[in-house]
């Protein structure tokens, strides 16, 4: 099935479409009431065309030409066969009423009505041509002075690589050769420095293991010492607790002799001769007062307070034959 459609763009550009649909009637072939609705339209081919002719026109009158030139397919198939709710287009238009299906559209050709628009567009289309041609050119152009700029850039970058192994391997040679002449050269010089190296290696080791033996030796000795010391002042405090030990016996039997000794001396002299001796001096006074006509006298200075009680105890203790007096009392003993 084929029409040709004239449309108009929102810019006022009138252009002619040539559409071909692929249609089929789906229908129950084994229900009869199914099939007899493809013979309900009579002209099934017009209204179909008519129909599509105006989802087609009504979707390019609301774009520009720009615009449906560049997408024309989509707004004509989405004018046709509308869109699902999350956004996706629909596979086929159903006409209900005959069982019509389109599944699809084809656009033959889109041609501008104006002869002054077609020969626009035919200009356009030519630079555009033009330009996508000079651009590949350019591209092109361009990709080769990069792979050229790219593959001398590796070539250079190997000639580097070349010359930098080269001055490598001449290095490694040089230093080889250098090595072997100074081994030809230096090679008793080494053998001898390495005789003395072994031989302050083994003199070192023979040093340090004196050195350790002397301190073995000298932790030896220091224990042997405390251990000496140790005993010693063992010895000691045994000595002087012995010591302190016997001067204690011999204190405590000193002290025994000298308490029996006194005890032996007054049961020598016995009470009466204690008492006798100890009542001469009160007795002495108490004559010498009398010669001298006096009871009793107290005699002292201004610097000394008196107690008179005291002193009156004093003298009444004196009077029966007891201490002599205290607190201050002189009797006998006269004042300058």
């Amino acid at each position: 099935m084929t029409d040709v459609v004239v449309v108009e763009t929102s810019d006022h550009a009138r252009l002619q479409i040539q559409l071909s649909y692929n249609w089929n009637f789906d229908v129950d072939r084994s229900n009869p009431e199914d099939a007899s609705k493809i013979f309900q339209v009579p002209d099934f081919v017009g209204d179909a065309c008519k129909a599509i002719a105006s989802r087609v026109r009504g979707a390019v009158a609301s774009s520009t030409f720009d615009d449906f030139h560049k997408n024309s397919a989509e707004i004509i198939r989405c004018a046709v066969f509308g869109r699902e709710e999350d956004g996706s287009m629909r596979e086929k238009f159903v006409f209900p009423n005959n069982k019509l299906v389109i599944t699809n559209i084809d656009i033959q050709s889109v041609e501008p009505v104006d002869q002054k628009t077609r020969e626009a567009l035919s200009f356009s289309v030519q630079q555009a041509i033009e330009i996508t041609t000079k651009s590949q050119q350019e591209s092109a152009r361009h990709d080769a002075e990069r792979k050229a700029q790219e593959a001398e850039g590796l070539l250079e970058r190997q000639k580097l690589k070349d010359e930098i192994a080269a001055e490598r391997a001449r290095k490694d040679l040089l230093e080889l050769q250098a090595e072997s002449s100074a081994v030809q050269s230096s090679g008793h010089a080494k053998a001898e420095a390495r005789a003395r190296a072994e031989a302050k290696q083994i003199e070192m080791q023979a040093l340090l293991e004196h050195a350790k033996l002397e301190s073995e030796a000298r932790k030896i000795r220091a224990e042997c010492e405390l251990e000496e010391q140790k005993s010693k002042h063992e010895a000691e405090l045994a000595y002087q607790r012995q010591k302190d030990e016997l001067e204690i016996a011999r204190l405590k039997e000193i002290s025994r002799i000298e308490a029996e000794k006194f005890s032996q001396t007054i049961d020598a002299i016995g009470a009466d001769t204690i008492k006798s001796i100890a009542q001469a001096g009160p007795e002495m006074q108490a004559k010498l007062l009398g010669g001298l006509g006096l009871s009793s006298v107290l005699i002292t200075d201004g610097n000394s307070p008196i107690n008179l009680f005291n002193t009156a105890k004093g003298l009444m203790g004196q009077a029966g034959g007891g201490a002599p007096p205290r607190g201050g009392e002189a009797p006998g003993r006269l004042a300058p």
